[in-house]
């Protein structure tokens, strides 16, 4: 079934040398109150007017979340306490960040290229201008993405793109529960070599629908009414469980 989609693509578009062609499952991802997470099947193949070039074929996949500065701290033990030590200030980090490789990212990809694009996961991330007074500022942006990756906001998802015929290609990205309300810029790369010889961009929409989209509404646009609706809620929910305790105790 994805096969003969991914034929219908590639038939239905001008021929260029060597130029990616793709789709997405789905372009619009809604977050409800019960929202678990979903999953993203992208699907794509080469199209070209002349025969397969030398070399390996190789695609890389990357999805992004919007970006935004996020402090990170370091934390030190003083007279027998933990607290923040030294901060720095990443400039721009994706709030989600995924890349699929059909091979080892490191080996289908060379460093310039990776410089680049801004690819693998530490790429994709600014962190520049750090405190000349914080040694070691670059273990920041590590920890940063060691804690992302265990959130599974960061994910490398090496040899999971899978390549038929050195044409056609799929992958699916798991997008998890806690992701980011906006645009997620997705781009598929043409690999030969380790050089990027073409590129394909699309955008999936994340947005909040229905309860969430009015609790995320009421509480950025009326912080007065969110709060005393938040009070009134939590004064009801606290008197009925003590009445509740006092019918049991009674």
């Amino acid at each position: 079934m994805i096969r003969a989609l991914l034929l219908l693509v590639l038939l239905a578009l001008p021929a260029a040398a060597e130029e990616v062609v793709a789709g997405l499952s789905r372009d619009e991802v809604a977050i409800t109150a019960n929202f678990d997470g979903s999953d993203i099947l992208i699907y794509g193949a080469v199209k070209r007017d002349a025969p397969i070039s030398d070399g390996d074929m190789d695609v890389i996949i990357t999805i992004s979340g919007p970006a935004e500065p996020v402090s990170v701290r370091r934390k030190d033990r003083r007279l027998g306490i933990w607290v923040n030590t030294d901060v720095v200030e990443v400039d721009r980090a994706p709030s989600f960040y995924a890349v699929a490789s059909s091979g080892v990212l490191s080996d289908v990809l060379s460093n310039t290229e990776d410089l680049r694009n801004r690819i693998s996961i530490p790429r994709a991330i600014r962190s520049v201008g750090a405190p000349a007074s914080v040694a070691n500022a670059a273990t920041f942006t590590e920890a940063l993405i060691r804690i992302r990756t265990k959130d599974d906001l960061y994910q490398r998802r090496d040899e999971t793109v899978k390549v038929y015929d050195d044409t056609l290609f799929s992958t699916t990205v798991d997008l998890p529960a806690n992701l980011v309300e906006g645009p997620y810029a997705t781009r598929i790369f043409l690999v030969r070599g380790g050089s990027v010889v073409d590129r394909f961009d699309t955008v999936i929409n994340v947005n909040k629908v229905g309860l969430e989209r009015w609790i995320y509404d009421l509480a950025h646009d009326r912080p007065l009414i969110y709060g005393l609706l938040s009070l009134f809620i939590a004064i009801a929910a606290g008197w009925l469980a003590s009445a509740v305790f006092r019918y049991i105790r009674f």
